[in-house]
């Protein structure tokens, strides 16, 4: 296994000359409304300046007071992710000012904050509430934790009663889950793959790590798919579910970040269109063929 490196690739390299003046100014802003005594300098004569010095502010960061300098004066250089981790902790930022901070610095957190327990905000699950097609809102384990009556009207087994609320323990062991869903086992290896993506840098969390493993023991599907090491952006599209009343019900996925700094995710489902028409896509099911 490689080695993390906290680099990220994805900044363009037009923008780092403005991304580096961008770095020097908020580090700068925040070092100047640093209090010197409470970070151990009693020596507060002749200072011309509000916060610490450069040079104070690198021992308290663990950097030298060269590349310190640097850094506010936006020279072109590397710094690792355990250095901007450093440097978060010395100037004492918020959880956004810690991101914005690695942002600017071109690496990812490899310890980002952990995101906001539930229960969620009270105007998001009024929101879902009040949504006429179904709505469901999923924890960092992927477990629901609010829906609307579309959903739990949908989602048979899951969202109703007193149900698994996990989905992926819906998915890979309850057989409502099969007749729920036609194309059971193109959608499960599909989902595992996008679970995989979401949570790799979260696997270790007492939660995830539970989760996983009680999959593995359960579900024979669960550890095959688990091995294959599939991966997969989550996407949004169409998808067809086999309604209470037997008929096959299309809708087009969306899945939208719901708090910020977390990773609880709104999922919603729109009623899909037939290509050029205006009515949701509605067909029999005749269930499984039997070469299926």
């Amino acid at each position: 296994m490689e080695n993390y490196t906290g680099i990220k690739t994805t900044m363009p390299h037009a923008s780092d000359a403005a991304r580096r003046r961008a770095l020097a100014d908020f580090v700068r802003t925040r070092r100047e409304k640093l209090d010197p005594a409470a970070h151990g300098f009693t020596d507060l004569r002749r200072r011309r300046t509000p916060g610490l010095r450069r040079e104070e502010m690198a021992q308290v960061a663990g950097l030298s007071a060269t590349w310190y300098s640097w850094i506010e004066q936006a020279r072109e250089m590397a710094l690792s992710a355990s250095a901007v981790s450093r440097l978060a902790q010395a100037l004492g930022l918020s959880p956004a000012e810690r991101a914005y901070l690695f942002d600017l610095a071109g690496r990812e957190d490899p310890h980002p904050p952990a995101p906001d327990a539930f229960p969620p905000h009270g105007a998001l699950a009024r929101l879902v509430a009040g949504m006429p097609e179904p709505a469901y809102v999923l924890d960092g384990t992927w477990t629901a934790q609010v829906w609307n009556a579309a959903a739990a009207d949908l989602f048979r087994g899951w969202l109703d009663g007193a149900a698994e609320r996990n989905l992926l323990r819906f998915l890979f062991l309850d057989p409502a889950a099969v007749a729920l869903i036609p194309d059971h086992a193109e959608r499960t290896r599909r989902v595992l793959a996008e679970f995989r993506a979401d949570t790799s840098r979260h696997l270790a969390e007492p939660a995830l790590a539970g989760l996983v493993a009680g999959l593995m023991a359960d579900s024979p599907l669960f550890a095959r798919l688990w091995h294959a090491q599939g991966v997969l952006g989550r996407e949004g599209g169409l998808r067809t579910f086999c309604a209470a009343d037997g008929v096959i019900r299309s809708f087009e996925q969306v899945t939208l970040a719901a708090l910020p700094g977390g990773r609880t995710k709104l999922v919603m489902l729109a009623p899909a269109v037939a290509d050029g028409g205006l009515e949701p896509v509605a067909a029999p099911f005749f269930g499984p063929s039997e070469s299926a």
